[in-house]
């Protein structure tokens, strides 16, 4: 573009951004025809004269989630972080991007298999009655809480299920056992392994992500302590998919604590068709990046700057 042109392209953009003419009108005005100025106009945006932002909640970035699966061959829903006051506000975008995106999955899952956490709780809150006609639920991780905050994971699976006009199937376990040989044993119990059966079958599944830090919820649980943490991450650990501790290669750090933890495995969830990970906000940029570099996750859903580090680290 000559600098004629970048004259007239930025002219031409106040006039109908700003000035709310049609393009006949900036024409008459510039002298120039009604083609022109619509090739200005296209001109502007192409060189980022211009910018559109839609500012709604609910607003999404595609060339984002374009990108994402161009570049990094993962399914994406990004939510704008344009009016977002505090990473609060950003997590419940997300959690309610989610909770859309479920919404309108075709087929619908028959079998979701879900984990349990604070994203996982909010995304919960944000489905509303009838999000499907008949989704069954079961969880994929161990969830029974040692905190003053017990019920959550259970609560979360069965909200998640009666919403969807289906039942939920509960994993009466901890997360993280003291032993492996009482870990083992939990899991060979009948009611457990059934449960354990259902979640290997399930037809999705829903997860997030948390930190390697003193705010996990699995020491807010009392699985594991700031000490256990600490030792995690020298250990290489960028955070934790359904408990299980992962370094950037996505791969489990501490073979004897993953020996200790109830659930699905990582090559399970690893090898689904349908696997929806939940992850946002600058703690959980590293756990996201490593989800997305060893496939953890078919589709992710971010906020933009997640999304931008994703894509330019």
């Amino acid at each position: 573009m000559d600098a004629v042109d970048e004259l007239l392209s930025i002219r031409a953009a106040e006039l109908y951004y700003e000035e709310n003419l049609t393009q006949e009108e900036i024409g008459r005005s510039l002298q120039i025809t009604r083609w022109k100025v619509g090739r200005l106009l296209t001109q502007a945006k192409e060189e980022g004269f211009v910018r559109i932002e839609i500012l709604h909640s609910r607003a999404r970035r595609p060339q984002l989630e374009r990108r994402l699966l161009d570049e990094r061959g993962v399914g994406a829903i990004v939510v704008s972080r344009a009016g977002v006051r505090n990473e609060d506000e950003l997590q419940q975008r997300v959690a309610q991007a989610a909770a859309d995106y479920l919404t309108a999955l075709r087929p619908s899952p028959r079998v979701l298999g879900v984990s349990w956490g604070r994203t996982l709780s909010d995304i919960a809150h944000h489905l509303r009655d009838g999000w499907s006609s008949g989704t069954d639920v079961v969880q994929i991780n161990g969830g029974v809480s040692m905190s003053q905050r017990p019920g959550t994971a259970a609560a979360t699976a069965v909200s998640i299920a009666q919403k969807g006009g289906g039942a939920a199937a509960l994993l009466p376990s901890p997360a993280i056992l003291e032993h492996r040989a009482t870990k083992e044993a939990i899991e060979a119990d009948r009611m457990v392994a059934r449960v354990l059966e259902t979640a290997r079958a399930a037809s999705a599944y829903l997860f997030s992500a948390g930190a390697a830090d003193h705010r996990s919820v699995h020491v807010d649980s009392g699985y594991l302590t700031p000490a256990d943490i600490d030792r995690l991450v020298a250990a290489g650990a960028v955070g934790d998919v359904v408990g299980r501790y992962i370094g950037g290669d996505g791969r489990i750090v501490d073979h004897d604590l993953d020996a200790r933890t109830v659930g699905i495995s990582l090559d399970e969830l690893r090898g689904a068709d349908v696997a929806i990970a939940v992850i946002a906000g600058e703690a959980k940029r590293e756990v996201a990046a490593a989800v997305v570099a060893s496939g953890l996750c078919s589709v992710l859903v971010t906020d933009e700057s997640t999304a931008r580090h994703l894509l330019d680290g």
